[in-house]
C-alpha cells in the first residue's frame, strides 16, 4: 500500500533532489534508512543498559564458578 504525503522540507534540500528521476523512490529509501539507524542506536543503548544493570550480579556469579572451575587445579 502506497500513501501520499506533503511534507516540506527546506529549499536547499529540494534543489538537490530536484533532478532525481525518482524523488518518492528517493526519500523512502533515506526514511529507511535513517529508522533502520535509529533502530540499531535504540537496541545498542538498551543492550547497554542492561549489560550495565546486571554487571555486579554477573561478577559476583563469574566469581562463584571460578571457584568451582578451579577446584583441584591449585
Amino acid at each position: 500500500m502506497i500513501k501520499r504525503l506533503n511534507i516540506t522540507i527546506p529549499e536547499s534540500l529540494a534543489k538537490k533532489i530536484d533532478k532525481l528521476p525518482n524523488k518518492s523512490q528517493f526519500i523512502t529509501e533515506a526514511v529507511k534508512e535513517k529508522l533502520e539507524k535509529i533502530e540499531v542506536e535504540k537496541l545498542k543503548k538498551e543492550l547497554e543498559e542492561g549489560y550495565s544493570s546486571t554487571r555486579i550480579e554477573d561478577q559476583k556469579v563469574n566469581k562463584e564458578w571460578e571457584k568451582i572451575t578451579l577446584e583441584g587445579w591449585e
